[in-house]
């Protein structure tokens, strides 16, 4: 099926109306009696209610829990929660509990992709990984093709709510890749953050109960540098930096160093940055080899030799909810990220 057809047949079954059954009842008044049910089950409005509503509520109550049991994944993936141990093998002994944030305060630079096809070619590498996806955009969490609807605890729980982190843990349909998703209810996160004691360390605090069993732990930052990013950046031990080739992705550069170097003085001493890639390059124009140049300028040996070109297949990925390796191996895509992916795992710090 051709991408265009693809989005066609989505956007049909939006509009088709559910076929409601009933010999006296109008189908649009049934439509609408449906919805208001499932709303009347959803919240608690603290009224009193008949036996046969009771009953109907505890009905769906119990299907939505055996729901979270087997969460629903777009195309034939299937997900689902898994109650890991909390202590797991090791593959390398010499490459444990590596925490990268991949950070910057500018969006639409590739930070979400290069998450998802990094994680997965770890994971295909053998490598035990586990993608924490802190964006409230999530993502990380519809490219890996996990149905947000049907998230039962996501990284907001654990930062909010103090639960465990293991609880959150989805194991994806991908080798050796789990992650821990994200929701729109992170999009509040800041605001509560800000009366919080160690506010600056609770995503530190759930990592710490988990970087020991996986030997990679990637952070999908959001693109603003607020509390969120802060948290990201005091978990990790590293910091990646994707960046544009275009003018504007220069922009902001200086804060964001600004920002990493507070937090290294303030926060989390052991702060690297491990690289900067470049992302979208485009060889046809002049611009994406000039602000190469500014970048490796700025960044002295800190750029990845390799480049991440403009790709219409690593473009159309994240819409069939499928890293690039899963998508289209072959493609040029893939291969830079598979080539960033041995870079990455060579250029481990001291």
């Amino acid at each position: 099926m051709c991408f265009r057809n693809f989005f066609k047949s989505k956007l049909q079954q939006k509009l088709q109306t559910p076929e409601i059954s009933g010999n006296n009842q109008n189908q649009h008044g049934s439509v609408h009696e449906e919805e208001a049910k499932k709303i009347e089950n959803n919240i608690n409005i603290g009224e009193e209610k008949t036996d046969m509503q009771t009953d109907e509520k505890d009905k769906t109550t119990n299907d939505s829990k055996d729901s979270t049991t087997s969460l629903k994944q777009s195309g034939n993936n299937k997900g689902k929660p898994v109650d890991l141990p909390e202590e797991m093998p090791f593959i390398d002994g010499n490459r444990r509990g590596r925490v990268i944030a991949i950070a910057n305060q500018k969006g639409g630079v590739g930070k979400s992709t290069t998450a998802v096809n990094l994680s997965g070619f770890l994971g295909e590498l053998g490598y035990r990984t586990l993608i924490i996806d802190f964006d409230p955009q999530s993502n990380s969490t519809s490219g890996l093709g996990v149905d947000k609807n049907q998230i039962n605890k996501s990284i907001y729980e654990v930062i909010i709510l103090n639960e465990n982190p293991w609880s959150s843990i989805i194991q994806s349909p991908y080798k050796n890749l789990y992650i821990i998703a994200s929701s729109i209810q992170l999009a509040g996160a800041e605001v509560e953050l800000v009366s919080a004691m160690k506010r600056e360390y609770k995503l530190k605090q759930a990592i710490d109960k988990l970087k020991d069993s996986f030997d990679f732990i990637i952070i999908d930052c959001p693109p603003a540098l607020g509390l969120l990013t802060i948290n990201a950046l005091t978990a990790a031990g590293e910091v990646l930096i994707p960046i544009q080739c275009e003018y504007y992705a220069l922009e902001g550069l200086g804060q964001l160093i600004n920002t990493i170097n507070l937090i290294k003085e303030n926060l989390n001493e052991k702060l690297k940055i491990t690289g900067v890639v470049m992302t979208m390059y485009d060889s046809r124009t002049k611009l994406s080899e000039q602000v190469i140049e500014e970048v490796k300028a700025y960044f002295p040996e800190k750029v990845y030799g390799t480049i991440i070109p403009r790709n219409v297949r690593l473009s159309e990925a994240p819409s069939y909810g499928k890293p690039i390796i899963d998508y289209d191996p072959g493609c040029k895509g893939a291969v830079a990220y598979k080539k960033l992916t041995e870079e990455v795992i060579k250029n481990e710090p001291e």
